[in-house]
């Protein structure tokens, strides 16, 4: 079993109203990640990733890409001490 880790990304581009949140969301659960994702006010989400360290880089990678509609220009990602968060939810 692989280490787990946590991935706090910050994705920037048009990604607020093109599903990203819920694309993110969905994709997360497929991947048996824990976390969660926003919108932020200046147009960026910030999303963390929690759960092993391979699944949680597939869906870093998966974020420079994201929803079908979206066009992401960047993403940024710290590595932190992971918190044991359950399940994976959309903050508002």
């Amino acid at each position: 079993m692989s280490e787990r880790v946590r991935a706090h990304v910050h994705v920037t581009g048009k990604v607020q109203g093109v599903y990203y949140r819920a694309n993110t969301r969905d994709t997360a659960r497929e991947q048996g990640l824990d976390g969660w994702v926003r919108n932020l006010d200046d147009g960026r989400v910030e999303a963390v990733f929690e759960g092993p360290e391979e699944d949680v880089e597939t869906l870093v990678e998966w974020c420079h890409d994201g929803s079908p509609r979206a066009r992401v220009d960047s993403v940024e990602v710290e590595y932190e001490e992971p918190e044991g968060l359950g399940g994976f939810e959309v903050k508002w």
